[in-house]
């Protein structure tokens, strides 16, 4: 096994932890592993060195960061033969625990290192061609990312202040949505396309969506008011939020969104601008991931193995069915 360890020193917790690049090389040794630690130094370094692991041979490269770096290191590795490692530092690291990985950090290298530890071939998604393997959205979840991003420090706290500013300043926008039968027309705060089925740090934008089943999970928000706000709120963390008359959930392979003017969408956190018209496109089973065996206390999804083969787990209690509509 020959790995490689990316590090953004700028993630998250990353800035807090001057200590941390030192930490690895002697985790390294200490293990023995045949393994390098590279630092990233510019925004959209990480898949820049990905890709020079894999030119090196590593069959393991591991991101140590947020969700920006993991979506970074991610697009080297699609549908390569290397499977991606996690060591979540990030804000929310919403795919490390929608699949259970550690998010302390000595049991996520301790995955990671592990020469016997499972792969599972997960499915990703493109926005407009931009990779996204957790999450995407547009509306008031792009301008959320958008202000989050040039804040100096990160954190749950930091993005409840910075969603209320948003929040403040928000405007709703018309959508035509095509991808799940007849084409959908209405006012929307918020348009997201899942992979898996929290944001991070708990908040449950689509639940009971997965993984490995070849589709995307649609989760549109109507405009609300302070009161219906904070009960979807309560929704998101409890995990019923689909089941709110404010939210259409759809599911599919495709979507096309059809805007008013083009605007920000965010990928996995990452803003870009783009044109009016989005084509969100899943990409089945396109990325080899490292994951634990199973979830602690029988919480573990059913995920499908790198040869195909499933691995049986349980699904969380009080999870829906993967992709019910919620009536409009």
């Amino acid at each position: 096994m020959k790995a490689c360890f990316i590090l953004n020193p700028c993630s998250g917790r990353n800035r807090r932890r001057p200590w941390l690049a030192p930490f690895l090389r002697e985790f390294i040794a200490a293990r023995g592993l045949d393994a390098t630690v590279v630092t990233t130094e510019r925004p959209g370094h990480a898949t820049a060195l990905a890709h020079a692991a894999l030119a090196a041979g590593c069959d393991r490269v591991i991101a140590v960061g947020g969700d920006g770096t993991m979506n970074e290191t991610a697009q080297a590795l699609l549908r390569s033969p290397a499977a991606l490692g996690l060591v979540p530092c990030g804000s929310g690291n919403g795919l490390a625990r929608h699949l259970r990985i550690p998010t302390r950090l000595r049991p996520a290298l301790a995955l990671a290192a592990d020469p016997a530890a499972r792969v599972a071939a997960i499915d990703t998604g493109t926005a407009n061609g931009h990779p996204f393997f957790n999450a995407m959205g547009c509306g008031f979840d792009a301008e959320v990312s958008a202000r989050f991003n040039q804040l100096a420090r990160r954190g749950l706290p930091a993005y409840a202040r910075t969603g209320l500013a948003a929040f403040l300043a928000r405007q709703s926008a018309p959508i035509v949505i095509h991808g799940a039968g007849r084409p959908v027309s209405l006012d929307t705060l918020l348009v997201a396309v899942a992979n898996s089925d929290e944001y991070g740090n708990g908040a449950r934008i689509a639940p009971g969506a997965r993984v490995d089943d070849g589709q995307l999970d649609l989760v549109a928000i109507r405009p609300v008011g302070w009161v219906d706000a904070a009960a979807l709120i309560a929704r998101l963390f409890l995990g019923t939020l689909d089941r709110s008359p404010r939210v259409l959930r759809l599911q599919g392979a495709r979507f096309l969104l059809e805007r008013a003017a083009p605007g920000l969408i965010h990928t996995d956190g990452e803003t870009h601008p783009t044109g009016a018209a989005l084509e969100i496109l899943v990409q089945p089973r396109t990325l080899r991931l490292l994951v634990p065996a199973a979830g602690p206390s029988g919480h573990c999804h059913v995920l499908r193995d790198n040869d195909g083969h499933a691995a049986e787990g349980k699904t969380r209690p009080g999870e829906l069915p993967v992709g019910r509509p919620t009536s409009p």
